[in-house]
C-alpha cells in the first residue's frame, strides 16, 4: 500500500473520486493503489495537485512505512 492510500482515507477521498478525475475505472485506481500497476507520472502529478497539494509527490507514492 502506498502513502497516498492512507492520505486518501484520512481526507475522505474515495477511489471513485480519483478514478473519475483521471477518467479511468475505479478498479484501475484500486489496482494501482495496491501496487499491481504503477501510476504514470502524469497521473501522479494530476492526483497530487488536485487532491493532495499539501503532500510531497515522493511521499505520496512511496510504500507506506518506508521513509522517503
Amino acid at each position: 500500500m502506498l502513502n497516498i492510500d492512507e492520505a486518501r482515507k484520512e481526507k475522505g477521498i474515495s477511489i471513485v473520486d480519483i478514478a473519475d478525475y483521471l477518467c479511468v475505472r475505479s478498479q484501475t485506481v484500486s489496482d494501482k493503489l495496491k501496487g499491481k500497476y504503477p501510476f504514470t507520472f502524469q497521473e501522479a502529478m494530476l492526483v497530487q495537485e488536485k487532491f493532495f497539494p499539501e503532500y510531497e509527490l515522493k511521499y505520496l507514492f512511496t510504500p507506506a512505512g518506508d521513509t522517503a
